[in-house]
């Protein structure tokens, strides 16, 4: 029976990570779909997964081979540099120092992407359709499978995070198909900052542990990583608030 008291946080975190690249995804695929037609799209996203989905067929085994210190190392290193690279952007947008990622521009520029292109009147498949829905698909679910594994593979947790990742993967799925337009309602840089957070202090935890680190309170440990990350992060947005403040009034 899954331990949920032990497999929460990776189940949130794949979650909450899985859902911004599943938006981002959506995004696109729905640009693609409602202007150069859903055949097309959908084939390119089927193929996106199914591609996605037998490399992880080939190569998902080879990790259980790995040492686990070398892995809590790599993985470590990799979840920071991950996590990180969410939270500064976050950072940044709660600042105001760049705009906030707005879905709803997002879907107007790839619609107009896609209209510029060469037209397929005429044609049953649309080979640009194919191709921009099955990239869309194959790089945003390739960072869903490095979250899953990233999130889950040390601790033996890759199910709890399998599944996170796959609720989240759905729920936005479903949401795409029933409203058919973006989904902008969804706060995606409060959830990039959240994930971010957790990633980042994954990742940290691990690296730690790879080094021989014994933190104390065990897992817990995760949570209180994540509570000064939370703090530093904050302290930065208000000085990056106060240090572009000037060259507002200024300009």
């Amino acid at each position: 029976m899954l331990d949920v008291v032990h497999a929460g946080p990776s189940i949130a975190a794949a979650f909450a990570g899985s859902m911004v690249e599943a938006v981002e995804a959506m995004t696109i695929v729905l640009a693609v779909g409602t202007v150069r037609g859903w055949r097309s799209a959908l084939t390119g996203a089927a193929a996106g997964l199914a591609v996605l989905a037998l490399v992880v067929i080939i190569f998902g085994p080879a990790i259980a081979r790995i040492p686990i210190g070398l892995m809590q190392i790599m993985i470590g290193s990799l979840l920071v540099l991950f996590g990180l690279r969410w939270l500064r952007k976050a950072i940044l947008r709660s600042a105001g120092v760049i705009p906030l990622h707005d879905e709803d521009a997002a879907f107007a520029r790839e619609s107009h992407s896609m209209r510029s292109a060469a037209s397929s009147a005429g044609q049953v498949w649309d080979p640009i359709a194919i191709a921009t829905a099955f990239k869309a698909i194959l790089l945003e679910g390739t960072e869903v499978v490095v979250i899953v594994i990233g999130v889950g593979a040390v601790g033996g947790l890759l199910v709890p995070a399998s599944v996170g990742a796959l609720a989240a993967c759905v729920l936005v799925s479903a949401v795409g198909v029933l409203a058919h337009r973006p989904l902008a309602r969804v706060p995606e840089n409060s959830l990039k900052f959240a994930v971010g957070l957790l990633i980042s202090a994954f990742g940290l935890f691990w690296f730690g542990e790879g080094l021989g680190v014994v933190w104390p309170y065990k897992d817990a440990a995760i949570l209180g990583i994540a509570a000064i990350l939370l703090i530093v992060s904050w302290l930065t947005v208000r000085l990056a608030r106060r240090a572009t403040r000037p060259q507002a009034i200024l300009s």
